[in-house]
Parts: structure tokens; sequence; C-alpha cells
């Protein structure tokens, strides 16, 4: 307001302190009066997005039941609560922007369509990777094929399930690795899930192991040995009790199975170091050598393969013999 104050002073530039005048106000005019203008869609805005707002929120309330288990829905699982309301929020939002464009300012012009457009073209094109993912991780979630805990395999990926995103799965492995598989490869591929049937009213999860023997040892000897063995194992069920399955029949050995029950999925390698350590012991103190699939010796004369610990205190080495037949 300086600017034409000096200007009114001088006659010679007397004339410029209207034209200025007019510069100025002009736009402040138009912005004002469309501010004024502007006023019922601004209250009709608030309104439509508090009424989204509270209809969300009492939504919200009746899902945050479910998930606890407070609120049961037959055919509605607990852990489909919250994908569900994430769902119904994002509809609920787009709809609610749907029915506040046109009470926006400018929402009719030809430039805020042309930009809504370009923005559009540039969220598809560049997210198609991701909305793969966004639609197979949804997909993924009412599959149901694990939760958050479980030890699963993928692949060739073993761990325990430590994250579920909209986008990718975090699987934690045995050795502590934290690996991230994108949730369209998970649905791609076939998944193991090694703790769904391991609660309480289950008898647990069955996992085993094989040894070979050759022909000239009893399967009755092999058999009790290996139950032996696994009853002597950590973590698993005692009930039902461990039992053996022979395989196959080979050329030169039996494959005699060992399956035990646990209830411990995400601690197997420690469990099958465990049984294998036992087997070990049980076959040596029951004097079964372990000698197949692959082992060459010439038994006369040789030293068992059994450790000198299992073995009585008075034994020899037989000595090597050739006999003379002229």
């Amino acid at each position: 307001m300086a600017l034409p104050l000096l200007f009114n002073i001088f006659p010679a530039t007397q004339a410029y302190t209207t034209t200025i005048l007019k510069w100025t106000l002009t736009p402040i005019k138009a912005a004002v009066m469309g501010f004024v203008d502007f006023l019922p869609n601004l209250f009709t805005i608030i309104v439509i997005i508090l009424i989204f707002r509270y209809t969300l929120k009492i939504i919200k309330f009746f899902v945050d039941e479910i998930n606890k288990e407070n609120i049961k829905v037959d055919g509605f699982y607990s852990d489909w609560a919250k994908p569900t309301f994430n769902i119904i929020r994002l509809l609920a939002y787009a709809f609610m922007l749907v029915i506040i464009f046109p009470y926006l300012p400018g929402s009719d012009s030809d430039i805020f369509k042309g930009v809504s457009v370009f923005v559009g073209i540039l969220f598809s094109l560049g997210s198609s990777n991701a909305i793969a993912n966004m639609v197979a991780g949804l997909v993924i979630t009412y599959m149901r094929p694990f939760k958050i805990g479980d030890f699963i395999k993928i692949g060739d990926v073993s761990g325990e399930v430590i994250e579920k995103t909209a986008l990718v799965t975090r699987i934690r492995t045995p050795k502590f690795e934290d690996i991230t598989i994108p949730n369209a490869t998970v649905l791609s591929s076939t998944s193991t899930n090694f703790s769904s049937n391991t609660k309480n009213s289950t008898d647990g999860l069955l996992i085993h192991t094989t040894v070979t023997i050759g022909y000239d040892v009893p399967w009755k000897d092999i058999h009790k040995a290996l139950i032996k063995a696994a009853l002597k194992t950590d973590l698993i069920e005692k009930t039902p009790i461990p039992f053996v399955l022979q395989t196959s029949l080979d050329d030169f050995y039996v494959s005699y199975q060992i399956n035990v029950y646990t209830k411990e999925p995400t601690r197997q390698p420690r469990i099958y170091s465990s049984l294998h350590q036992n087997i070990q012991d049980s076959f040596n103190e029951a004097g079964i050598e372990i000698m197949s699939p692959h082992y060459n010796a010439l038994r006369d004369g040789n030293t068992t393969t059994i450790p000198a610990d299992y073995l009585n205190k008075d034994y020899e080495s037989p000595s090597f013999n050739v006999a003379n037949k002229s």
C-alpha cells in the first residue's frame, strides 16, 4: 500500500495509483469472494469426512471384538478381521474422495482433470508389481496357509514366519537369517506348514529319518534299537509312541524309517541332530553296525566299526586267515 500512496503524492504519477490499486485489489477480492463462495462446499466436505470417519470407528470396534474373539461369526476367522477392515477402509476412503471431488475448487477445470489422468497413468504403469504383490497378499490372507509364528517351507526356504505385510512375507531361518519373499512368489510356490498340526488337540508333527542296514541283521532288533533311540530324544512326544516303517528292500540292505511326533516344529534341526546321535548310541549298544548304503570292508581280520567304548573289554580283533585247500 505504500507504493500507491507514494505515487499519489506526485502529480505525474497520480494516474498510476488507480492502476496499481486495481491490479492489487482485484486478485484479493477474487480470492476472498472465491473463499466465501466455497464455504458451503467446505462445510459439505467436512460433514462427509465426519460421517465416514465415525462410520469407520464403529466398524473398527466390531473388528477389534472379532479379532479378540469376543464376537464370533460362523465361517469368518478372527485373523481375517484386520485385513478385511483394511479393505473396507480403503474402499471407504476411495468412495469418500469420489463424493468430495465435485465440491473441490477447480474440479471442473481441464487442467485439474488432465493432472488427475496423468497421475493415474503413472501410478498404473509404475506399480504393476506392487499391485500384483498386494493382490497375492490378499489371496494368501484368505487362503490361510500359515500364520505369524508358524514354521513353514516355501521353495527352498524354511523358517518361522515373523511378518506378513501387503507386499511381502518375512521368514527367519534356523540360522537366524531374515529372508523377504514377495507375496506373488509365495502364492505361485508350494508352501509347507510344519506348525498346522502341533496344537494341543493333535498328535503333533511327524518327523522321520532313515537308516539302511544289511539283511544279516534281524529286523526286530533294528526296530527295537530305533524306538529306543527315539524315546531318548528330547522335544518329542512319548504318546503316540514312535514307530518304524520298512520303506524298501534294496539289493544290499533294507531301509528302516523311524517316525516320531513333536510339537516343536521350529526346533527340527536340534531334534534331528539329537535323534541321529541317539541312533548311533543305540545301535552301538546293540552291536549293530551301520555299514550301508556304501561301505566296503574285508571282514576277516578287520576290527568292527563299533566304537571301542561299546565293545566288551576282552574283545580282540580277529586275525586274518588264509585257508589252504590243497
